[in-house]
C-alpha cells in the first residue's frame, strides 16, 4: 500500500514528495481467510449456505434457455456411523464423500455442504428435463462404494430430493429447496437409496396424507375416539341379541369424526393394526360393564384387511382376551369384509382355522363362536 504527501514551501508551493509504503500481504491473507470462512464449509471446503445461495440466485436468474435442478442428498444411516465409530470417522466419510461428488459433476454445477450430512446440489443448462437422471445415478453409484478409513471399511447409500426450474418459469429459489427437501423425505420413506423427483399435485396429497396419519396417531395417543354400539335386534321377538361396535373419533375442534373421513387414511397402514386392537380391547371392556350390571350380549367388531393377515394375529387376540378373564369369548364376533378377506386366501383360512379353534380346551360354551364373512 503507497501512500503519497506533498512538503509545501512558504509560498504554499509543493517542494518535495514523501511516499510511504507498507506491505499489506498478511491483511490481505487474513481478508480472504475471512472471505472464505464466510462462503465455505470448514470441513469439506465445499461451498455453503451463503455461497449456494449467491449461486442459486445466479442461476436462476441466468435461466432463460435451459432447465435448472436443486438436488437434496441426505446420507443413509451416518449417525450410526458417528455412534458407533465416533465423530472423527464421521467427518473423515464426509470428507471423503465430498470429493467423490464433486468429481462426479460437471464443471458449471455446484455442490454445497448446508449442515450435517446433507447436501445441496444445483445443476445447470440441462437441455431436457431428463438429463437429470444420468447425473443423480451416478451420485447414488458413488455414494455407496465402500469408503476405507483407517481400518474400516465403510459403505452408505443416499436418498436425493429433486426439484427443477424450467426456462423462465420465475421459480424461487427457497421454493425449489423445501421442494427438494420435501422429495428427499419421500426417497428415504420409500426404501432409501434412491432418488425422487418432486411432483407438485402428487407430493402435496401424499405430505396432507402423512399429516392426517400423524393426527391420528396422536388422537389414538390422546383417547379421543370412542365406541357406539348399535344394537342387533330379532325382528320377529323384538329381543336384542347383540350390537356392533362403530367407531368415531371425538375430535376436540371438529367434534364427532365418522368413520369414513379416518379409516380409508389407514388403510393398509400398520395404524389400522394399532386401532384395530384398540377397537377389541375397548369392546371386550364394554362387554365386562355390562356383564355386571346383568347384561350378556355379544359385541361384533369389524377387523382390516392387514390386521387379519397378520401372522400373529391369533396370538394377539389371545391376549386381549386373556386380559379380559371375566369375558366368555363367544361374547366377542369379528366381522370382516368378504372382499377384504380374499385378499389372501391361504393366510386368511389359516387364521379363521386358528381363531375357530382358539381356546378349544375349554368347554363348548367358552368357546371363540365365529368368524363372520359379510359381503
Amino acid at each position: 500500500m503507497l501512500t503519497i504527501s506533498a512538503i509545501l514551501d512558504d509560498t504554499g508551493e509543493a517542494r518535495n514528495y514523501v511516499a510511504l509504503f507498507s506491505d499489506i500481504t498478511m491483511a490481505k491473507e487474513h481478508q480472504s481467510q475471512l472471505e472464505h470462512i464466510a462462503h465455505y464449509d470448514v470441513l469439506t471446503n465445499l461451498p455453503n449456505r451463503v455461497l449456494l445461495a449467491d449461486r442459486l440466485s445466479q442461476a436462476l436468474l441466468d435461466n432463460q434457455l435451459h432447465t435448472i435442478a436443486v438436488a437434496f442428498i441426505d446420507i443413509d444411516g451416518f449417525k450410526e456411523i458417528n455412534d458407533t465409530h465416533g465423530h472423527n470417522t464421521g467427518d473423515d466419510l464426509l470428507v471423503a464423500l465430498s470429493m467423490r461428488m464433486q468429481d462426479t459433476l460437471r464443471k458449471g454445477d455446484t455442490i454445497a455442504r448446508i449442515g450435517g450430512d446433507e447436501f445441496l446440489v444445483i445443476l445447470t443448462d440441462l437441455k431436457d428435463i431428463e438429463d437429470y437422471k444420468p447425473m443423480l445415478d451416478r451420485l447414488l453409484r458413488v455414494i455407496s462404494e465402500p469408503v476405507i478409513i483407517e481400518d474400516l471399511d465403510i459403505q452408505v447409500t443416499a436418498s436425493i430430493g429433486l426439484s427443477t426450474s424450467a426456462p423462465d418459469s420465475g421459480a424461487d429459489g427457497d421454493q425449489l429447496i423445501r421442494q427438494a427437501d420435501q422429495a428427499m423425505y419421500q426417497a428415504k420413506q420409500s426404501g432409501k437409496n434412491r432418488y425422487h423427483v418432486f411432483d407438485l399435485e402428487k407430493d402435496s396429497a401424499i405430505t396432507i396424507q402423512r399429516e392426517s396419519l400423524e393426527h391420528i396417531r396422536a388422537a389414538l395417543h390422546h383417547h379421543e375416539f370412542v365406541l357406539y354400539y348399535q344394537p342387533k335386534v330379532n325382528m320377529g321377538t323384538g329381543e336384542v341379541i347383540g350390537a356392533e361396535a362403530l367407531i368415531r373419533w371425538q375430535h376436540p375442534e371438529r367434534g364427532l369424526v365418522p368413520p369414513i373421513e379416518f379409516l380409508p387414511i389407514i388403510k393398509d397402514h400398520i395404524l389400522s393394526i394399532e386401532l384395530g386392537e384398540w377397537v377389541i380391547d375397548a369392546a371386550l371392556s364394554q362387554i365386562e360393564a355390562w356383564k355386571a350390571v346383568g347384561l350378556t350380549i355379544p359385541i361384533s367388531v369389524n377387523i382390516s384387511t392387514l390386521q387379519l393377515q397378520q401372522t400373529n394375529f391369533v396370538a394377539r387376540l389371545e391376549e386381549l382376551l386373556s386380559a379380559h378373564a371375566a369375558v366368555e369369548p363367544c361374547f366377542l364376533e369379528l366381522e370382516v369384509l368378504e372382499t377384504s378377506a380374499m385378499g389372501d386366501i391361504t393366510q386368511v383360512s389359516a387364521v379363521t382355522v386358528s381363531y375357530t379353534h382358539l381356546r378349544a380346551h375349554e368347554t363348548p360354551e367358552h368357546l371363540v363362536c365365529r368368524l363372520l364373512l359379510e359381503k
